[in-house]
């Protein structure tokens, strides 16, 4: 059984910074893909950083050059380091994984999902 466990939300001021972790256990990585979405009270889910088991990676608009995401395969974890955050970043941020080849930032195309984490950024 698949189990994603976010850790590392918090409050914080805009342009200040937070780095968010998954703890996965259940599976490997090889042929899934792992992201981060995230829900803001009143809208729909949506993605922000996916990676491919092979580090092929995909962001949202809204973040490039902003957010970055990564893996460590050997301690099974997912990682989102989140720079110059603004106000409207603020939402629960979720760990998904899926068993897709390519970095889909559709919600609806994982399966996992972790209990998420509260991000809060303050103007």
């Amino acid at each position: 059984q698949v189990q994603l466990v976010e850790s590392g939300g918090g409050s914080v001021q805009s342009g200040g910074s937070l780095s968010l972790s998954c703890a996965a256990s259940g599976y490997t990585y090889s042929g899934y893909t792992m992201g981060w979405f995230r829900q803001a009270p009143g809208k729909e889910r949506e993605g922000v950083a996916v990676i491919t088991s092979g580090g092929w990676r995909s962001y949202a608009d809204s973040v490039k050059n902003r957010f970055t995401i990564s893996q460590d395969n050997a301690k099974n974890t997912l990682y989102l380091q989140m720079n110059s955050l603004k106000p409207e970043d603020t939402a629960i941020y979720y760990c998904a994984a899926g068993r897709v080849n390519w970095p889909d930032l559709r919600a609806d195309t994982y399966n996992d999902w972790g209990q998420g984490t509260q991000v809060t950024v303050s103007s």
